[in-house]
């Protein structure tokens, strides 16, 4: 398929300004009707498939499922979900989804677009949406599908915040970052992490040193996986190793393997996609999250399909409508300095306004 090549090889700033293949088990289907709804549709279903990451990663297939949990309790739908073990999992998930009469199938993740895009012109009464990716040709050309809904975030708005942050709080002069998969759904947060490091040292004459990503090249470190641990804990004492003290791991569950080494040299962490904080075991290490509002993005998309409003046009998160942005700083915000918090709302400010462009090749 057209990505194999690839497959292998961002709330606002609130306290600135503010797994297993084939069929989902008939006792994993669920019809809403929760206290909050305000009829029931449980005709309706929108079913959803992950990546090998599953969905209790602490980052986003996670954050996609609880967009459709919320989507069952407040819409009185019924929803279906299947774990991936494995990529050749995701097309027979798909098409067993589809098979089972959804009405609308959302696919989490980048990885997931070749098997999304072949159901979705296979299968053209059924919807799809496919979050973290566009659809494109054989020779990488955007392609544009009635049935298909491309959700999208650009993290690179919020990530130059967290690398101008990582920059402002690093006390050894170096940080570092690491993707999972060398995919433009990972190098857009590291772009912006190192935009961010690089406008630090711009306004403060400073030479606070990024490793694990040069955005000129667009080359660095990855483990090549969404899963093993280990290999993020191995690729983490590495760059402590060679003094980085804050580190930003866009890796999924593999980033819980950074946190492990984090934990025991003493340095700190800026989690993605989630907060953090809040939906790992790790937020004493955390000084905040460059999220991604998944969950309502996904709870939009099944709404607007459950009320026969779908459409097959893009959702693109940014910093201007909160789709992007950095979590609260929660147990670091006494820590985080007063005049750097100024001048993050400012840039996020600048940003919003359009007054500061933050550029990747990588952005939706």
């Amino acid at each position: 398929m057209k990505r194999a090549t690839q497959a292998t090889a961002l709330a606002a700033v609130a306290a600135l300004a503010l797994a297993a293949c084939g069929a989902a088990p008939e006792d994993d289907e669920t019809t809403g009707g929760g206290g909050e709804a305000t009829g029931g549709n449980s005709d309706f279903s929108a079913c959803m498939v992950s990546d090998q990451g599953g969905f209790d990663d602490q980052s986003f297939n996670q954050a996609g499922y609880e967009g459709l949990e919320q989507a069952e309790e407040e819409l009185g739908i019924t929803v279906r979900e299947v774990e991936s073990q494995a990529d050749t999992d995701y097309g027979p998930n798909i098409d067993n989804l589809v098979q089972q009469g959804c009405n609308l199938v959302i696919g989490v993740g980048f990885l997931l677009e070749d098997p999304i895009q072949s159901a979705a012109e296979a299968n053209p009464e059924t919807n799809f949406a496919l979050i973290d990716s566009s659809f494109s040709d054989a020779e990488q050309n955007p392609v544009e599908l009635e049935n298909a809904k491309p959700i999208l975030f650009n993290t690179a708005e919020a990530a130059f915040l967290a690398g101008y942050l990582a920059a402002g709080m690093s006390e050894s002069g170096t940080v570092a970052t690491f993707g999972g998969i060398q995919i433009p759904s990972v190098m857009i947060f590291m772009d912006g992490f190192a935009d961010g490091v690089a406008k630090y040292n711009e306004d403060n004459g400073t030479d606070v040193t990024l490793l694990g990503w040069d955005k000129e090249a667009q080359t660095g470190t990855f483990t090549g996986d969404f899963e093993n641990q280990a290999n993020g804990q191995n690729v983490t004492q590495g760059f402590i190793d060679q003094g980085a003290d804050i580190i930003m791991p866009v890796a999924g569950p593999v980033g819980l393997g950074a946190a492990a080494a984090a934990e025991g040299a003493g340095a700190r962490l800026i989690w993605v996609d989630s907060d953090g904080f809040l939906t790992t075991d790790y937020g004493s290490l955390i000084i905040t999250s460059v999220m991604k509002q998944i969950g309502p993005a996904v709870f939009d998309t099944v709404s607007e399909a459950a009320e026969d409003s779908f459409t097959n046009e893009p959702y693109v998160g940014t910093l201007e409508n909160e789709g992007v942005g950095l979590a609260p700083f929660h147990d670091f915000e006494d820590e985080v300095p007063v005049e750097l918090q100024d001048k993050l709302a400012e840039y996020q400010e600048q940003i919003i306004a359009g007054d500061l462009v933050v550029e990747s090749p990588n952005a939706p």
